[in-house]
């Protein structure tokens, strides 16, 4: 404004009159929004008055403010909303990893509310929530029309009671009943193993602990395996994780990124945009990357994934995440509430936006619906798997092998083994270390 009064003063006569002509509509017109503002909350003023005196019983003022607040609020996205002083603290604890509840975030879609995903190892996740489901009913009550927070309210409870819900699941062909009992939901942020020759990191949320258990997880395994050098890549999982803080997510990804953008988000004001990019060292040492993802992967997961995959440091596998390409910022509010709301959208490196459409894998692997077998089938398996030359009576000896070659192909065969039993176990895992395990092998020598 300063550049432009000054570029004003020294123009022409003419120029004064034909900023004055422009500027006069523009005055006007906004001072008939501002009139039309004030009017409208001289009407919510007037229907407020109109309910307390009116409404055939007596109200809680309070309530009906603060379901104002929240109407407002939800009307904006699915992800804004007011949070009441206890809802505002529940959702603090929660980012500290600890809190009570069935253990599933949830959106709302179509009126239903429809889970996100479940979290490993929680009541919801031991009952068989899946991804995907929506949810029409809780102990029988409709939740259609109810806002997300109205719902998750209904959801909420003692720990130690039970709670039905009603599912409606792709691929069945009618509603069913899930019982859960309440529990207090301590979250493990990440969980580490290794499977042959590969970590697997497996991300179930991201919150205050999420980076140091990665950091601590990755060198406990790296040690168990003797070394960096015996361990061949990387598996970050992060199917079914939610999200969580925006802050997590980078530290997570910066923690194999050497350098570059990670996300950038912008806001309405282009001045409020921010880019966020990584720090020079990389706890993987360069070694390859498989970052696994589903449709119940989100936000923070899909920063990490996106980060990732623009900057080739991993290859995605899995099927579309979920699509959740938005920041909510929490606001604190008098009374000790809390306003979430909906300030900017963020972007991968490659400047795409993944609102809406989800981070799509490199490669697209389905997780087979594993369908049980027969008591019989196993028995059949079992023995063809079991039958080879090595059973028959009266067979040679092999003569071209030492006793250490013996025993290091029965050790690579029990290896291929466990591999095969993983495949039935966890399809997609498998074939993210299968993918590893490739670029191992056609790697430099």
């Amino acid at each position: 404004m300063r550049k432009f009064a000054m570029a004003a003063l020294g123009g022409t006569l003419a120029g004064i009159v034909a900023t004055t002509y422009v500027a006069g509509p523009l005055l006007a017109q906004e001072g008939t929004r501002e009139a039309n503002v004030y009017e409208q909350l001289d009407l919510f003023g007037d229907i407020f008055e109109r309910i307390r005196a009116q409404y055939v019983e007596e109200v809680d003022e309070k309530e009906l403010i603060e379901a104002a607040i929240g109407g407002m609020l939800t009307s904006l996205d699915p992800h804004s909303s007011y949070l009441s002083p206890d809802d505002a603290a529940s959702m603090r604890v929660q980012t500290r990893g600890e809190f009570g509840g069935l253990g599933i975030e949830v959106t709302q879609e179509e009126g239903f509310v429809k889970v996100v995903s479940p979290i490993d190892g929680t009541p919801a996740d031991e009952a068989g929530m899946e991804a995907g489901d929506f949810i029409t009913h809780v102990d029988g009550e409709s939740v259609l029309g109810l806002s997300l927070d109205e719902a998750v309210t209904m959801m909420r409870g003692p720990v130690g009671s039970e709670i039905v819900i009603t599912v409606v699941r792709e691929g069945e062909d009618e509603p069913f009943d899930v019982s859960i009992i309440r529990d207090t939901i301590t979250l493990t942020a990440v969980r580490s193993r290794i499977e042959g020759d590969t970590v697997v990191m497996r991300i179930t949320t991201f919150n205050d602990q999420t980076t140091p258990n990665l950091e601590a997880g990755l060198k406990e395994q790296i040690e168990e395996a003797g070394g960096l050098d015996q361990v061949n890549g990387i598996v970050l999982d992060l199917r079914n994780n939610p999200g969580g803080l925006l802050n997590q997510a980078i530290q997570v990804a910066d923690s194999f990124l050497e350098s570059g953008e990670i996300v950038s988000t912008r806001g309405r004001d282009p001045e409020d945009g921010e880019r966020f990019n990584a720090t020079p060292g990389d706890l993987a040492d360069g070694k390859p990357i498989v970052v696994l993802i589903n449709g119940g992967s989100a936000s923070a997961s899909e920063i990490v994934a996106g980060a990732l995959q623009d900057h080739r440091r991993a290859i995605v596998v899995g099927t579309k995440s979920f699509g959740k390409g938005s920041v909510q910022t929490v606001m604190p509010l008098k009374g000790d509430g809390a306003m979430r709301l909906t300030t900017a959208r963020y972007y991968t490196p490659s400047g795409r936006s993944i609102q809406a459409l989800g981070v799509s894998p490199d490669i697209v692997v389905e997780q087979p619906r594993r369908v049980a077998a027969t008591e019989e089938e196993e028995d059949a398996a079992a023995a063809r798997r079991s039958r080879s030359e090595a059973d028959l009576r009266g067979r040679l000896s092999n003569d071209s092998l030492s006793e250490d070659e013996i025993r290091q192909i029965e050790e690579e065969r029990e290896k291929a083994e466990k591999a095969a039993e993983l495949r039935e176990e966890d399809y997609q895992l498998a074939y993210a270390i299968d993918i590893l395990k490739g670029m191992v092998a056609l790697g430099p020598k």
